[in-house]
C-alpha cells in the first residue's frame, strides 16, 4: 500500500524524466559480426531441420535421464545467466561487449539461453561442416516430434536445376533458330486406292447408296424381330391396331423420320395435324400416325428369344450390353469399313450421342456440347469427314488392358489389316503418349497430337524452357527417343508431340493480335506439327457437323431405339459423302447435303409406292366378268356370264343400258333378281 501511494505521489514532470530515462538504451549495431555470426548459426540449424529452442531442451533432457530413460534422483541445479549477459541498463559502458538478449522466466527463454551457452563453448560450429542430429531418445514426447515439423522442421528445398536425373542430363529445349532433321516418313501402302470402293462408273442414285449400308438382309431381320416384338406385346394385352410390316413400310418409315430431321415440330404427331400451320402433306399421304406410332413402338433390333436369354446373364461377364443393337450396330461399322478407303490423314476423337436415359454406359463430359450420353469413340477420314469406324464405349466395367484406354481405344478403331501402312494419325492430348506413338510406329503409322506436360514420358528438363511470358509465336523444341516435342506460345502455351514431323521449317500463320492499343493481323511463326494438327485433326468434328445439320429428330424412352436414329444418320452422311465423291470424280457439281436428303426421301417413297402397286392383283380377262353391249339398241337379249356359271354363280347380264352408271349383273335366285354394279 505504501508503495502504492508513493508512486501516487509522482509528478508529471518526474514521470516524464521516468520515461526518458528508461527509453534510453542502446541496441547493438546490426551489422555487429556477433549478430552475424548468430544469424550463420541459426541457418545451419534451419538447414539440418533441427529447433534452437525445443531441440536444446531435449538435449537438457537427455543428460538429466538414467541409463534405463527415466531422470536422476539428483536435483538439477538451476542455470544462471553469465556475467556477459546482464542488460545494458544497468551500464553504459558496455558498448563493445556482445549483446545477449536477457533471460526469461519462461521454458522457451531458459532453453534459449542453455542453446547461446553451448553456442559460445562450440563456436567452431560456424565455420566447420556441423555434423546431423542425433536420434531422438525412446524418453522423446510426441509433443516435441509435432512441434519440429512445423515451419522450423521442414526439409530445405534443392535449387531447381536445369538438369533432371538419368537421360534428361544430356537435354535441353533447343531454340527454333537452331537446325532439325526431318525424320523418314513411312511410305503410305494403303489396302486399297483411296476413295469410294465401289463402281465408279455406275450411276448411283442417294438410294442405292443408303441401300448399302442398310442391306436387304439387315431389313429383313429388324422386319421379323419388330414383327415377333408387335406380337408379344398384344399377347401382353396391349390393345393397338397391327398390321404385318414389310419392306415398304419400312421405307415409308424410313422417310418419315428423316423428314422429322427437316421440319422440326413440338410434338411428332403434329406432322399429322390438318390445321394451320400443321397442314403437312406428306406423312398423312403415305402413312397414318397410328400405323406410324405402332411401328415405332414395336421397333425391335435383335432376337427376342435371344435377348431374353442374354438378360438372364445380367451381372455376368457373359452378359452383352449391347446385344440390343448388335445386328444394325456390325451390319454398319462392316460397311463404312468396306465401302470407303480413308486417305492418308486420318483422326480420332470421341462423339457424344445425346441421351438422358438410366442406363449404366451412359456418360457425362463437361467439355463437350453435348455433356450427357452415350461417348463413341470415332475414326474418321480428316479431309471429308467419313466415318470409318466407331465403338460405343460400355463404361469402366469393360476389360480395359493395361495401357489404359486411351492406348487400347486408338489400337481398336487402327484396324491395320484393312488400312495399310503409312498413315498419319491425329488426337489429342486425351490419347497422346510416348509409349503409343512408339507403338504406331512399330506399324508404320505415324503420328502427331497433342501432350500434357504432366504425362509420363515428357522430357522434365528446364534447361532453355519457353519462358512464362513469352511473346506470341514463340518456340521451343527437343527431340526424345525418335520423338519431336514442341512447345509453342499462342494465346497460351501449346505442347505437341510428333514422331514424323520436322521441328520448323519456316511458316507463319495469321493472328488478330492487339499492339499500341490497335487491333490488327500479324503473321507469327507456327511449327510444323501444329501446322499440320490445326489441319487434319478437325475430322470426327466435321463428321458430328454433318449429322447434326439435319440430325433426326424423336424422344424416346428406349436406348437402342437412340442408337438406331444416330445409325440411321452415319448411314445417311456417309452416303452423301460417297455420292459427293464420286460426282466430283465425273467432273459434275455435287447436289448440297439438304438437297442430297430431300431426294432420298422422295426415292423411298417412290419405292415404296411401286413396291405395293407390284404387289397387287391385276384383273385379266379369264378372272373377271366383263359385260358387253349386243345390238343396237341393247336390248336384244338377256346372256348368262359364262365364267361365273363355270364358278357355280348364275349371273345374268342385263343389257340394257343404265343412265349415267355403266351396266349391272342381274342374278335369278327363285325368281327373284339382285342388280350388281360395276
Amino acid at each position: 500500500m505504501a508503495e502504492k501511494q508513493k508512486r501516487k505521489r509522482f509528478t508529471i514532470p518526474e514521470a516524464l524524466d521516468e520515461i526518458q530515462n528508461r527509453s534510453d538504451v542502446e541496441v547493438t549495431d546490426s551489422s555487429d559480426s556477433s549478430n552475424a555470426e548468430y544469424d550463420e548459426e541459426e541457418d545451419t540449424f534451419f538447414l539440418l531441420s533441427r529447433d534452437p529452442v525445443y531441440d536444446q531442451e531435449d538435449d537438457q533432457l537427455d543428460e538429466t535421464s538414467g541409463p534405463s530413460g527415466t531422470s536422476s534422483t539428483a536435483a538439477p541445479q538451476p542455470s544462471s545467466p553469465p556475467a556477459e549477459a546482464t542488460s545494458p541498463l544497468s551500464s553504459e559502458d558496455d558498448e563493445d561487449e556482445e549483446f545477449v538478449p536477457p533471460a526469461r522466466k519462461t521454458r522457451r527463454s531458459s532453453a534459449s539461453s542453455r542453446y547461446m551457452t553451448r553456442r559460445s563453448q562450440g563456436a567452431s560450429a560456424s565455420t566447420t561442416r556441423v555434423s546431423p542430429s542425433p536420434a531422438p531418445a525412446p524418453s522423446q514426447s510426441k509433443r516435441g516430434q509435432q512441434r519440429r515439423r512445423g515451419p522450423a522442421g521442414k526439409r530445405p528445398k534443392q535449387a531447381i536445376s536445369g538438369r533432371g536425373d538419368g537421360d534428361d542430363d544430356q537435354e535441353w529445349w533447343c531454340n527454333p533458330e537452331e537446325p532439325d532433321v526431318e525424320p523418314p516418313l513411312p511410305k503410305f501402302e494403303p489396302k486399297h486406292p483411296s476413295g469410294p470402293r465401289i463402281d465408279r462408273t455406275a450411276a448411283w442414285s442417294p438410294l442405292s447408296l443408303f441401300k448399302l449400308f442398310f442391306s436387304s438382309s439387315t431389313i429383313h431381320t429388324i422386319l421379323n424381330n419388330t414383327n415377333d416384338n408387335a406380337a408379344r406385346r398384344k399377347a401382353s394385352g396391349m390393345h393397338f391396331k397391327w398390321s404385318p410390316f414389310t419392306v415398304e413400310n419400312f421405307y415409308i418409315f424410313l422417310a418419315v423420320i428423316l423428314y422429322s430431321g427437316m421440319v422440326h415440330v413440338h410434338s411428332r404427331s403434329d406432322m399429322w395435324r390438318r390445321e394451320w400451320p400443321y397442314d403437312f402433306t406428306f406423312p398423312r399421304s403415305c402413312m397414318t400416325r397410328d400405323t406410324f406410332e405402332a411401328i415405332f413402338w414395336s421397333l425391335h433390333l435383335c432376337d427376342i428369344k435371344e435377348d431374353e436369354e442374354n438378360q438372364k446373364k445380367k451381372g455376368t461377364p457373359e452378359y452383352d450390353r449391347l446385344f440390343k443393337i448388335k445386328p444394325l450396330y456390325s451390319q454398319i461399322v462392316t460397311a463404312c469399313n468396306s465401302l470407303f478407303q480413308p486417305c492418308r490423314e486420318i483422326s480420332i476423337d470421341e462423339r457424344m450421342v445425346a441421351s438422358k436415359a438410366r442406363i449404366g454406359f451412359r456418360q457425362y463430359m463437361r467439355d463437350k456440347p453435348t455433356k450427357f450420353g452415350y461417348k463413341l469413340f470415332v475414326l474418321a477420314e480428316s479431309c471429308s469427314g467419313y466415318t470409318w469406324n466407331f465403338f460405343v464405349y460400355q463404361g469402366k466395367t469393360a476389360n480395359v488392358q493395361g495401357e489404359g484406354l486411351s492406348f487400347t481405344s486408338v489400337m481398336d478403331l487402327m484396324n491395320f489389316a484393312l488400312l495399310g501402312k503409312g498413315y498419319h494419325l491425329y488426337v489429342d492430348n486425351f490419347y497422346t503418349s510416348p509409349a503409343l506413338f512408339q507403338q504406331l510406329a512399330t506399324n508404320c503409322t505415324a503420328a502427331c497430337g497433342t501432350i500434357r506436360q504432366t504425362h509420363i514420358g515428357f522430357p522434365k528438363t528446364k534447361l532453355n524452357e519457353l519462358p512464362k511470358k513469352a511473346e506470341r509465336g514463340d518456340m521451343r523444341w527437343l527431340r526424345k527417343d525418335n520423338l519431336l516435342f514442341v512447345k509453342w506460345k499462342d494465346t497460351t502455351e501449346v505442347t505437341v508431340c510428333s514422331s514424323f514431323h520436322k521441328a520448323y521449317s519456316g511458316d507463319s500463320t495469321r493472328r488478330r493480335v492487339k499492339e499500341d492499343g490497335q487491333w490488327h493481323n500479324k503473321n507469327i511463326p507456327v511449327p510444323d506439327a501444329i501446322r499440320d494438327y490445326n489441319r487434319y485433326m478437325g475430322g470426327v468434328d466435321l463428321s458430328d457437323a454433318m449429322i447434326q445439320y439435319y440430325s433426326v429428330r424423336g424422344k424416346t424412352m428406349r436406348w437402342y431405339k437412340t442408337f438406331f436414329y444416330h445409325f440411321v444418320d452415319i448411314a445417311v452422311v456417309n452416303s452423301y459423302i460417297l455420292f459427293k465423291l464420286l460426282a466430283i470424280g465425273r467432273g459434275e457439281t455435287p447436289m448440297s447435303h439438304k438437297r442430297f436428303r430431300e431426294v432420298l426421301m422422295k426415292e423411298m417413297v417412290d419405292k415404296a409406292q411401286a413396291a405395293v402397286a407390284a404387289a397387287a392383283p391385276r384383273p385379266t380377262l379369264s378372272t373377271t366378268c366383263m359385260p358387253m353391249y349386243f345390238g343396237q339398241t341393247a336390248t336384244d337379249q338377256r346372256r348368262v356370264c359364262v365364267v361365273c356359271k363355270d364358278q357355280g354363280r348364275k349371273w345374268i347380264v342385263s343389257l340394257k343400258p343404265q343412265p349415267a352408271q355403266p351396266p349391272s349383273l342381274l342374278r335369278s335366285s327363285g325368281g327373284n333378281e339382285r342388280r350388281s354394279n360395276f
